[in-house]
């Protein structure tokens, strides 16, 4: 039998083919990037959103600006032509609807975001990349609803200036905050199911506007209820945005149209009726979403 001698010792033929081949062969390799796990791809997402916005402050205008002008506006234009059934400070009554108006306006930020992705091809990038499915849209959700927490603290400074006050319990404005919270939250989902549909950002503002803005006057954001026309009058009692902003008035302490016997289930349950609606919007637009979304990427 022949042996042969080299770097790797004495060997037999038959044994130096196998020395060598075990050698020669690629040893395990390791993944320089791992996954971390949805919660990091999620916040890493989110971050990015928030610097966008601290990068591009003009954006923060519908979360800065424009609660501001609405309770200006309404407090002082036309607030002495309004009278408030039951009596009480119409400033007062207000603030729970600009409350309602500015928290579903949370939506059209996010729909925005995604819409801007689209355009600029980030998604592209998003795709290339080691992260979860659902990361993008998490951090979407979670950049948008940190923002949100910016003008609700506005709205609240500023309807201290103007004359609001919060005469409820403790718990019952803590309670009124959450649902804030709560209904921001699912109106951000709306919000990125409309930018899984629409690819461009002047589609996503066009949309927007014509399907919320008269959702949010066609309730009792600025005027009672029973001050509209039969046929709007009925759409408004059903409404979540007018449920919102009595479950406010109801949590904060302020002035509210007084319930009668009559009324539907929606307007003397305003609280219980705005957290069904917040329960079936996120469960029916996250899935859908997230779905959609996954579907519009891949063609």
């Amino acid at each position: 039998m022949s042996t042969t001698t080299d770097a790797l010792g004495p060997t037999s033929g038959n044994g130096a083919a196998a020395r060598i081949a075990e050698v020669a062969a690629p040893g395990p390799t390791t993944d320089p990037h791992p996954p971390r796990g949805v919660v990091h791809d999620v916040w890493v997402v989110a971050r990015r959103g928030l610097v966008h916005m601290k990068r591009q402050p003009e954006a923060l205008s519908d979360a800065t600006i424009q609660p501001i002008m609405f309770v200006l506006l309404f407090a002082y234009v036309f607030g002495g032509a309004i009278d408030v059934p039951g009596g009480g400070n119409y400033r007062e009554f207000l603030m729970g609807g600009i409350m309602a108006q500015t928290i579903v306006f949370t939506s059209f930020g996010v729909a925005m975001s995604l819409a801007n992705d689209r355009k600029n091809q980030a998604v592209d990038r998003f795709r290339s990349l080691p992260i979860a499915k659902g990361a993008v849209l998490g951090g979407h959700a979670v950049a948008n609803l940190i923002k949100a927490f910016l003008p609700i603290a506005i709205m609240s400074v500023t309807g201290l200036i103007v004359g609001w006050r919060i005469r409820g319990s403790v718990v019952d404005a803590v309670a009124g905050y959450l649902l804030m919270v709560a209904f921001a939250f699912a109106m951000i989902w709306i919000g990125v199911l409309l930018g899984s549909v629409v690819r461009t950002p002047e589609g996503v503002q066009g949309i927007a506007f014509v399907a919320l803005f008269p959702l949010t006057f066609v309730a009792s954001t600025f005027v009672p209820v029973a001050s509209m026309p039969g046929p709007l009058q009925v759409i408004a009692e059903w409404n979540p945005i007018t449920t919102l902003s009595d479950a406010l008035r109801e949590l904060f302490g302020n002035p509210n149209t007084p319930t009668a016997a009559g009324d539907p289930w929606s307007i003397a349950n305003p609280v219980a009726y705005t957290w069904l609606w917040i329960i079936g919007i996120v469960v029916v637009c996250a899935p859908l979403s997230v779905r959609l979304y996954n579907r519009s990427i891949a063609r």
